[in-house]
Formats: C-alpha cells, structure tokens, sequence
C-alpha cells in the first residue's frame, strides 16, 4: 500500500475517502494517542483530511488540525506538540489529480517500513480498535484561521538556526503551493524577495508541481533578466527545493547535493544519499575526506541513515535535503535559507557550481505497469553478466568506466534509468546497455 513516500496515487482511484478513514482508524489502532494533521493546497485534501480526521478520532486518538502547510512544517509540529505521530495529505510533487497519505514519526521522520507495513495489515484485515462513545478522540484546530502558528514557529526556527544575509536578492517560485514560509523567513530577515506563482491552488495552474529544469524556464529567465542573486524553487508541498543561479540556469540536484555536503561534512564524517547519486558527491567528500554512505531511493530510507552518528548530512538529487541536527524531515525551506547563506558567503552561486567537475550522467523512465517483474529480470541477466553488482535498491551495476542503476519508482508505474560515467561516450554506452537490458526484460514480461 505503501510507497518510498506514502500512498500516493490519483484520487477516486488509488487514493479515496475509504483509504484515509481507515488509515486514521489503523493510526490510532496502532497506538498513536497524539496526532498532528496537515495538508497541502488540493482541493481533494479536504475531503480526505476530514476523513482521516474521522477515522483517527473514531479510535480514539486527539487531533491538532494545523491546516494548509508545508510538509516540513507539519513534521516540526509532530515533534514540538510531543505528538505520537503525524500525517501530511498531499502528493508532494505529483500532478493535480494526485493526492496522498504520509505519516509521520514522533522523531520528524517519515515512517519506515515496518511501520507502515504494520498500518497496512491493520487496514487489510479491518482489525480497527474502534473507542467506546465516551473515548471518541478530540481535534483541536490550529489552523491559521483559527490562530495556528505552524509557520510562524517554522519560519522563527530558520532565522533563530541559519545566518541569514539582509541584502541578496531572491526570486523564490512556490509552484502554486505551500511553501510560503521561504519567502516570508527570507524577507523578514532583510533580503529583496520576489515570488512567483505564489497563490495557493492545487491545480498548479503557474508551473507543473515539480522543480525541474523543464517546468521551471519561467523562473530562469525571471532570474537571468533582473538583478537577483539566485532563485528558489519549491514542489507543491515544499518538502523539495531547487535552485538557479544568477545568470539563470537551473542548478542539477547533483550539484546541490555536492554543495550541501562538503559544506556540512568533515574529515571522518558520511553523507547519506541514495543509490542513483552522481559520483560528484563522492568526489567532493573525498576532496574533505568525508565519505557516502548508500541508501535506497526514498527521504525515509534517507532520514534514518542520516539519524545515525558520524552522518553529517543527507540528501537527495531530486531535491530532498536533510539536515539530522536539525530535522529528519527534508526541509525546503531550511534548504533554501542554508543556500541562500552559503550564497551570501561564497559570492556567487554560479562560481560554486561552476568550480564542480562536470560529469556527463544520463536519466530517463520507462512507463509500464510490469516494473518489479522488469527490475527482478534485469537483476537475473546483470548479477550473470557483471562482476560488481548491488541490489539494495533495484540494480546498480558498477563497471571500470562507471555504473548504470535499474529500479522501480516507488511511487509511479516507471521503471527508473540512470547511467554516469567520467566521460560522455562511457556514459552513452552505459545508458544504452542498461536500457536495451530494461527492453529486454519488458519483453519478456509481456
């Protein structure tokens, strides 16, 4: 039922009113006595918030209802309310029709799997702890309406946590979400902001939810045509935050990941980043003699190795951020603020992106309903054709040159291509002999 970032699928289908009534029943089943609720800007998250609400209740567990906010705000409520646990409905990056469940742990991180395998056998066998009528749970709105300060208390914690400079200037795109509490910290702290797509609407009428280079042109050229200093730009639910430089190119989430960790890590200490991140990231920790360390694809997967001692820092290409001190949830906005300081220190985005090697790594999905029996065959053909290959998340195979990696979407029927090497040629050859080992295995899954 659940993915590497909850349930998430399109609403009346995968996702429905059932599903979260009974996600709220398992909750609280499951012991949860405390529960912070949020949500993003989907108008389908009304619906669903109000039947989570219901099943939670239903089993007897108090509600703080903290409204329409970022995801990383949700989670620092779940720890600052001492609440057992937290849910997020949103889809984060996905497309409109999408919505989701996520839940959330008292520590700020994203339930692991044995957790939320354990909620998935409590909603498939209906083995719900239903409370008596004088037991029914309470909810306590904190919504802004009502007077919340969610975000207020988030956007405290950055300016209180990072040095934030009083004098860049900032093109922030919110993608139409939730992310508001960036524009707000860096504004509050002096800084000229300027945002774009900055009404909520979860259609996401400005720009598609996800902070690519594709959806984010608009937000590019703003930057390259005007005096800002960087830009910003969050998913739909501002667990997500990308960046463009000055002169208005949009930063890889590669680059970032190299950026954050050598700023985060010294000699002795591990980053941890999943298993398609570029050799950049290692290259710049060698250079500090830091060290990764390896994790499947996923924020949870991501959070708990960076909850370990000795993990400075963890992250994700796709624009995941972490920072254990601090939270264990990916923070956009925390991302953002740190960027912008490391901005204000350094001078110049485009310098620090610029002084990173190049290396030539290709990405690419394959759209098919058949993805685990695909990745399994391509497994069977890779551990008999090469010598150095992992399966801790999908296949990694390693070769003299570089490495290529096979695996499913854990939230989409895709299966995943992602090849890298020093040289572009090496890469090509890479990517081509992974993919031709996906079409492959697809034929002989049909």
């Amino acid at each position: 039922m659940f993915g590497t970032s909850g349930v998430r699928g399109p609403v009346g289908e995968t996702v429905t009113a059932d599903l979260a009534l009974d996600v709220g029943r398992a909750l609280a089943t499951d012991g949860a006595a405390t529960v912070v609720v949020g949500r993003d800007a989907r108008d389908s998250g009304r619906m669903l918030a109000r039947a989570l609400l219901a099943g939670l209740t239903e089993c007897g567990a108090d509600v703080v209802d903290v409204g329409v906010e970022a995801t990383p705000t949700v989670a620092r409520a779940v720890v600052r309310e001492g609440a057992d646990a937290g849910v997020v409905v949103t889809a984060s990056h996905n497309p409109a029709p999408d919505n989701g469940i996520k839940l959330w742990a008292a520590d700020g991180r994203a339930f692991d799997e044995e957790r939320n395998d354990r909620i998935t056998e409590i909603v498939e066998t209906e083995s719900f702890d239903f409370a008596g009528h004088d037991a029914i749970g309470t909810v306590e709105r904190r919504d802004a309406v009502a007077g919340g300060d969610a975000r207020r208390l988030h956007e405290r914690a950055l300016r209180e946590t990072v040095p934030l400079p009083d004098d860049l200037s900032v093109v922030v795109d919110l993608g139409n979400g939730v992310g508001r509490v960036t524009a707000d910290a860096l504004h509050a702290a002096g800084c000229d902001v300027e945002t774009l797509n900055g009404q909520r609407d979860g259609r996401f009428p400005g720009r598609p939810s996800e902070p690519t280079a594709a959806n984010c042109e608009t937000a590019c050229e703003v930057v390259a045509a005007t005096d800002a200093d960087l830009g910003l730009v969050h998913d739909g639910d501002a667990d997500r935050m990308m960046a463009i430089d000055e002169r208005g190119r949009f930063v890889s989430g590669d680059a970032l990941l190299a950026l954050f960790a050598r700023r985060e890590a010294g000699p002795g200490d591990r980053v941890a980043v999943p298993v398609d991140t570029s050799l950049l990231v290692a290259d710049a920790l060698a250079a500090v003699n830091a060290d990764v360390t390896y994790t499947p694809v996923g924020d949870a997967f991501v959070a708990a190795e960076a909850s370990k001692p000795g993990v400075a820092f963890g992250g994700e290409p796709s624009g995941a951020w972490i920072w254990p001190e601090r939270t264990l949830c990916p923070d956009g906005p925390l991302a953002a603020c740190v960027l912008t300081a490391l901005v204000d220190a350094e001078g110049s985005l485009a310098a620090l992106v610029d002084d990173l090697p190049d290396y030539p790594i290709r990405r690419d999905s394959v759209r098919t309903e058949a993805k685990r029996a695909i990745v399994e065959r391509v497994g069977e053909v890779a551990v008999a054709e090469y010598d150095d290959v992992s399966t801790l998340d999908g296949i990694r195979v390693e070769t003299e040159a570089g490495w290529f990696l096979v695996r499913a979407s854990g939230t989409e029927p895709l299966v995943r291509i992602t090849a890298e090497a020093r040289e572009a040629d090496d890469t090509d050859a890479l990517f081509e002999t992974a993919r031709d080992l996906v079409e492959r295995a697809a034929a002989d899954a049909s």
